[in-house]
């Protein structure tokens, strides 16, 4: 039976792809704490030359538009997999916005939102994880287990202010910011209470974001 292990990378190969990781890991951090950071200041993160940046990533905008892509990317996922949980609803949801905090999902995109031109791939897979976030919510107001008027936009915007908590180290930073998650996921647990004021952001305000 033949392996279908795939060959390790050459040793060029396998550098450029560990620069590569330095620099979105870099690119993420910088731009999350400021998204109007140049990218000289990703290279210095990152700890590799401005020649080595440009040579994978042709603008500042190329960058954004990429880490943009790969946030959506780490969303998906993560709704999908509570999507996939067939077990207590309420835990799946709780469960699925600890790890996009924990991972940055869905908040990186938004921070850099008019930074970059929207590709029609990049719509294309926003209106799938609007569509996907809408299916979990759905399914946890059915259980009885989340207020009724909580929509996809709500969920975004949440995520965002969490992620703008940059109080300390990133160990201090990490735990304030679950602090006030966990405090947002009892007031989101709370069915029978008063509604709240205002209707949540639509799809088109959240998108027109993008095209400032």
């Amino acid at each position: 039976m033949e392996s279908t292990a795939q060959a390790p990378l050459s040793g060029r190969k396998a550098q450029a792809a560990r620069n590569d990781e330095l620099i979105r890991e870099a690119a993420r951090a910088v731009f999350t704490a400021d998204p109007g950071a140049p990218i000289s200041a990703v290279a210095e993160h990152a700890g590799v030359g401005i020649s080595a940046l440009y040579r994978r990533y042709k603008s500042k905008e190329d960058l954004l538009q990429k880490l943009a892509d790969d946030g959506m990317d780490r969303y998906l996922a993560e709704v999908e997999r509570a999507l996939d949980d067939d077990g207590d609803a309420w835990e799946a949801f709780a469960g699925f916005m600890r790890r996009c905090l924990d991972i940055g999902a869905g908040s990186l995109t938004m921070r850099l939102a008019g930074g970059f031109e929207v590709t029609e791939e990049m719509a294309r897979k926003g209106r799938e994880i609007h569509q996907a976030t809408e299916r979990l919510l759905e399914r946890t107001r059915e259980a009885g287990a989340l207020r009724p008027e909580i929509e996809v936009g709500d969920v975004s915007v949440m995520l965002e202010y969490l992620h703008g908590v940059r109080i300390g180290d990133d160990e201090r930073m990490n735990r304030l910011q679950h602090r006030y998650l966990e405090l947002m996921l009892d007031a989101l647990h709370l069915t029978g209470e008063e509604e709240l004021p205002g209707p949540p952001p639509t799809w088109q305000e959240l998108r027109g974001r993008y095209d400032d």
